[in-house]
């Protein structure tokens, strides 16, 4: 984990499980980079902006195959 520009960012193995894991924590996504309804074609990143009840932002990063599980998660299960 480090702090950039009062975000706290999380870098773990598995981005879906953490998704998971702030989503049961009530926490909220605020942004998603790119939009869970564009093509899927050359996304090779995601970036997930929660912001959660005790005001702490976190950022879940994605890259290559988790980041197409990460939207296909959101698709299905938000």
């Amino acid at each position: 984990m480090f702090i950039i520009k009062n975000r706290l960012v999380a870098v773990v193995s598995d981005p879906v499980a953490q998704l998971k894991e702030l989503l049961a924590k009530n926490c909220k996504i605020q942004k998603l980079q790119p939009a869970v309804f564009a093509s899927d074609a050359e996304v090779n990143v995601v970036f997930v902006t929660l912001v959660c009840p005790d005001g702490a932002t976190y950022v879940v990063k994605a890259y290559k195959e988790e980041a197409r599980a990460v939207r296909e998660f959101i698709r299905t299960n938000t």
